[in-house]
């Protein structure tokens, strides 16, 4: 900062966890002078990308301890003139307080997600540079945030995953049994403060005090030169009772929220962030029984719909285009009963010639004897024709049927 000069950058359409790619950035340049002061020219420079040493980062940010060779990937580099440099011209801006506006667009293409490991990270940010005669530049840098999109409603990401695993507990011959241990979530893929409802069998075989337990972990990836180095921190843990000898214990959805973290990074090939949830089993003078389920971290939240609900409905829907080409322009006239039905039938079902007294008694019969009587009976004739057109009165029908 130089005295009687104040330059700043300010983000007008910045939201909480950033940028996403092909999103566009507005903002403005803020120039606060005391005096006229002479501009040569005013640059903004949007740039960024991934970075990894074998060199650990202070406190995981910040600069390196010492120098050491590394390897680097660019994803943002973009260059805006704000106040363009003209041969034998000067911009002069008055005292006061001046906003110039900017907009540009981030890539479309793969654009990692801002982060800070132990042996590199992902960064981005805009620098502005202020030109004036015969004065150092002024520059002023502005961290910029962004998220690449990472969908847990995705259908490999709503998938249970469950894992089983056995230890027998023991030295040589003086073994004391089995200890088994199945964990099962229901999906994949979560997004930071969603609670993990944990699903558990652990029967204890051995002789010995157990303790079930289960933890969030993230695992760092960095890539150098072709080698790798990586590092695994616990994020968040639950503890469960104390299982005796011979007992067995369930858990019915435990839960375990998930803290604030970084979204899981697979699209850079340099830096990769990865998370698991490890269900485990102390075991008092022995190994860890240990179960890893993986967890994706997402952006875009579960939106209660799942892929096999999709799946199901997406066979329901069926294209009606072809009924209207079935349809005549035209409705046809019923067909004639006697030409569907054959005169075997005809003459199976047509009722006998009886006396009036008997068709009486017959009304007393059950409905369904009397029903039968009348199977495979012809309906009047249909006609459109109406056949004594002269004779409509009021309440007369268009349309008769002929006896």
């Amino acid at each position: 900062m130089v005295v009687g000069l104040l330059m700043s950058i300010v983000l007008e359409n910045e939201r909480k966890n950033g940028y996403c790619a092909g999103e566009f950035v507005s903002g403005q340049v803020i120039l606060e002078l005391l005096e006229d002061t002479e501009v040569v020219g005013l640059h903004l420079h949007a740039h960024g990308g991934a970075i990894a040493s074998f060199t650990p980062w202070r406190g995981g940010e910040g600069n390196q301890s010492t120098s050491s060779p590394g390897e680097c990937v660019k994803y943002l580099n973009e260059e805006i003139t704000l106040v363009a440099k003209s041969a034998g011209e000067m911009h002069i801006f008055p005292a006061g307080k001046h906003k110039l506006q900017f907009t540009f667009q981030l890539p479309a293409g793969p654009l990692v997600t801002t982060f800070t490991g132990r042996y590199g990270k992902v960064q981005y940010q805009i620098l502005t540079v202020l030109e004036r005669p015969s004065v150092p530049d002024l520059s002023v840098r502005r961290e910029l945030r962004v998220t690449s999109r990472v969908d847990v409603n995705s259908p490999s990401l709503l998938t249970p995953v469950e894992r089983s695993k056995e230890l027998t507990v023991g030295c040589w011959f003086f073994t004391s049994g089995p200890i088994s241990l199945s964990a099962k979530i229901g999906r994949k893929g979560y997004c930071n403060g969603e609670v993990i409802p944990i699903y558990a069998e652990i029967e204890n075989g051995s002789s010995r005090l157990i303790v079930p337990k289960a933890a969030i972990y993230q695992t760092q990836s960095f890539i150098v030169h072709g080698k790798m180095k990586t590092h695994r921190q616990m994020l968040a843990s639950v503890r469960g009772n104390h299982i005796a000898s011979g007992s067995t214990e369930t858990w019915n959805g435990k839960m375990l929220k998930i803290p604030s973290v970084t979204p899981t990074i697979l699209d850079c090939h340099i830096i990769r962030v990865e998370y698991f949830l490890a269900v485990y089993i102390h075991i008092p003078g022995a190994h860890k029984l240990v179960v890893e389920l993986p967890l994706v971290i997402g952006t875009v939240p579960f939106n209660g719909f799942t892929y096999r609900n999709a799946s199901v409905a997406s066979q329901f829907t069926v294209d009606m285009s072809w009924l209207a080409l079935a349809l005549p322009e035209q409705p046809e006239a019923p067909p004639n009963y006697a030409d569907i039905v054959s005169e075997e039938d005809l003459s199976w079902s047509a009722p006998s010639v009886t006396e009036q007294t008997e068709l009486t008694e017959g009304l007393h019969f059950p409905p369904f004897d009397v029903i039968q009587e009348f199977r495979f009976q012809p309906p009047p004739l249909y006609s459109e024709i109406d056949p004594h057109p002269d004779n409509i009165r009021e309440g007369t029908p268009l349309f008769t049927l002929q006896e």
